[in-house]
């Protein structure tokens, strides 16, 4: 599975909270749940492009 994360910029928006070394994997998992799901529905709507509406 490809990093669909930049860690650097988790770890600025959670500012002074320590990252354990496995969230950024569960994440990682999280949101390329949200993009298949969103992708999904685009195609249920036979639509190629995936729009906001779709999350």
């Amino acid at each position: 599975m490809a990093d669909l994360i930049v860690k650097a910029a988790v770890k600025e928006a959670l500012q002074d909270k320590n990252v354990a070394s496995d969230f950024y994997d569960a994440l990682d998992e999280q949101v390329q749940d949200l993009l298949d799901d969103a992708a999904r529905r685009a195609e249920e709507n036979d639509r190629k492009t995936v729009q906001p509406r779709d999350l």
